[in-house]
């Protein structure tokens, strides 16, 4: 009896359906420069949800300032859409027409 359930079990086991997890596909980031969003608003946005240093932060928004756009940051979809509704969302609240797009990398 012992022998039949050894051999069920070995049987279950290499029947085991291996499973290939694919990385989710990146999004870049694209933050646009307008003229009228504050430069320390763009600051605050790229430190608060894009969780980036002041330092580096000033430096993103002077090259949006200065080539019209730059990449921000590169997250899987969903954080890359959750990320951009926030921030486009903070800028309405405050009248701003401060905008990003997400590109696929």
């Amino acid at each position: 009896m012992a022998d039949n359930t050894q051999k069920q079990n070995r049987k279950q086991t290499g029947s085991l359906t291996k499973l290939k997890l694919k990385e989710p596909s990146l999004y870049k980031v694209v933050m646009l420069n307008d003229d009228f969003t504050p430069m320390d608003f763009v600051v605050d946005i790229l430190m608060h949800i894009f969780d980036k240093a002041q330092p580096d932060a000033v430096e993103l928004m002077m090259k949006v300032h200065k080539e019209g756009q730059a990449v921000i940051a590169v997250y899987p979809y969903d954080v890359a859409r959750t990320k951009q509704r926030t921030a486009i969302g903070m800028a309405r609240a405050k009248g701003y027409p401060f905008n990003i797009r997400i590109d696929k990398e």
